[in-house]
C-alpha cells in the first residue's frame, strides 16, 4: 500500500456536503493527505527511509520531453539507524532495455537485502528504448548515477571509494557497460558532479547480457543500439571485447537452464577478465530459469521470506564482498589505487 492509494481511499470517504467552498475543500484535502501520510509512516509496508533523487536538476542529456519517462532517478534505500558500513551499490533492474519489468525483484528486492547488511543502495530508473532512448543516453544515466552517489557521499554516510554497481539481465549489461566505459575524474569540468569518476569499485552481474556476438540476447542489444547501428558500435558495446586491466573486480552468476540469456555470456566475460588479470567470482548454478532474482523462481516475491531461503548466490555474494573488504570502513588516510587511462 502506498501514500497515494491511502489518500484516495480516505478522500473517497470524506463527508458529502451539499455545498462546500473551495477553501474548505482544500482544508479537507490537506487534512486527509497528512492523515494518509501518517498512516503510511506508521508502517504499511512502505519504508520512510526511501528518497527519490533526480540525476539531473535540469533536463537530462538527450531528453525528449519532461515526463517521468524522460527523467532518470535514483531511489535510496538506507540501512537501519546505526547499521551502515559505508558501502554503496547502484542497482540497475532488467527488462531488455525496453522496460523495467522486474523492478521489484531486481531492484527493490536487492535493495532491501543489501541494506539489511549495512549497504546504502540506490536503485536506478534509467531511460528506455520504449520511450525512444538508446546509447549513449542510457549509459549516461548509469554514469551520472555513480557520480551523484559519490558527490553525495557525505550526506549518506558513504565511502566514495566503495561504490559498486549491480545489474540483472539487460541491467547487468548496463552495469558491465559502465565498468568498461566509465569516465575518469576530470577537474576541468564545470559541473562538480561531472568532475567525479564514474568507475565503479566493484560490479555484481546477475545472469547478465554481455555479448553482441553469437550468444547475444539480440532484443537487448538492438534496443540499446537503436534501429540504425553499425557493426563497429555493436562490437564497442560487446563487454567481453572491452575488458582491460583497469576493469573493476566482478561477481558473476548465471544458470545452466537459462533459456533467455545464454550461459555463454557469463563465461565469455569470465574468460576476458581472466585474460586481463582482473579478479572475479563466477558461479554457474544448474537449476533456475531467467529472472531468478533472490527468490527460488521468477515471479515469487521475497516478501515474508527469511534470508536463509534466498537463492544460494546471495550468500556467495556476501562471502565475496566480505572477502574483498567491501563491508569494512576504511581509515581516513587510505587512498584508492590510481587508475591509468
Amino acid at each position: 500500500m502506498n501514500g497515494s492509494f491511502v489518500f484516495k481511499m480516505l478522500f473517497s470517504l470524506r463527508p458529502k456536503f451539499p455545498i462546500i467552498s473551495g477553501r474548505m475543500e482544500i482544508v479537507i484535502k490537506r487534512f486527509l493527505r497528512w492523515t494518509a501520510l501518517s498512516v503510511v509512516l506508521i508502517g504499511l509496508n512502505v519504508s520512510a527511509q526511501e528518497v527519490v533523487l533526480r540525476l539531473w536538476e535540469a533536463d537530462a542529456p538527450y531528453a525528449q520531453g519532461r515526463e517521468d519517462k524522460d527523467i532518470p532517478t535514483l531511489t535510496v534505500y538506507k540501512p537501519d539507524e546505526g547499521k551502515s558500513n559505508g558501502a554503496a551499490i547502484v542497482v540497475c533492474p532488467g527488462g531488455g532495455y525496453w522496460g523495467l519489468t522486474d523492478y521489484e525483484f531486481e531492484g527493490a528486492g536487492y535493495a532491501r537485502f543489501l541494506s539489511s547488511h549495512g549497504v546504502t543502495v540506490f536503485v536506478l530508473r534509467y531511460r528506455l528504448a520504449s520511450s525512444g532512448y538508446h546509447y549513449p543516453a542510457i549509459l549516461l544515466d548509469a554514469d551520472r548515477a555513480v557520480k551523484l552517489v559519490r558527490h553525495q557521499a557525505q550526506k549518506w554516510g558513504i565511502d566514495p571509494q566503495r561504490v559498486g554497481i549491480m545489474g540483472s539481465s539487460a541491467g547487468g549489461h548496463l552495469a558491465a557497460l559502465l565498468m568498461t566505459h566509465y569516465q575518469l575524474e576530470n577537474s576541468a569540468l564545470a559541473d562538480p558532479i561531472e568532475r567525479l569518476s564514474s568507475r565503479p569499485d566493484i560490479a555484481i552481474l546477475c545472469y547478465p547480457v554481455i555479448t553482441s556476438g553469437e550468444f547475444a540476447h539480440s532484443g537487448s542489444i538492438q534496443n540499446l543500439l537503436g534501429p540504425n547501428y553499425t557493426a563497429g558500435l555493436a562490437e564497442f558495446l560487446s563487454i567481453e571485447k572491452q575488458v582491460n586491466q583497469n576493469t573493476p573486480p566482478c561477481f558473476i552468476w548465471h544458470t545452466f537452464e537459462d533459456e533467455v540469456v545464454p550461459t555463454e555470456n557469463a563465461l565469455l566475460l569470465a574468460a576476458a577478465l581472466r585474460k586481463a588479470g582482473v579478479p572475479f567470482d563466477l558461479h554457474i548454478y544448474e537449476k533456475g530459469i531467467h529472472g531468478l532474482a533472490l527468490a527460488g523462481k521468477r515471479w515469487t516475491s521475497t516478501q515474508g521470506m527469511e534470508e536463509k531461503d534466498f537463492h544460494p548466490w546471495s550468500r556467495d555474494l556476501l562471502f565475496w564482498l566480505e572477502g574483498r573488504g567491501f563491508f569494512e570502513n576504511k581509515k581516513p588516510d587510505e587512498t584508492p589505487e590510481k587508475i591509468e587511462e
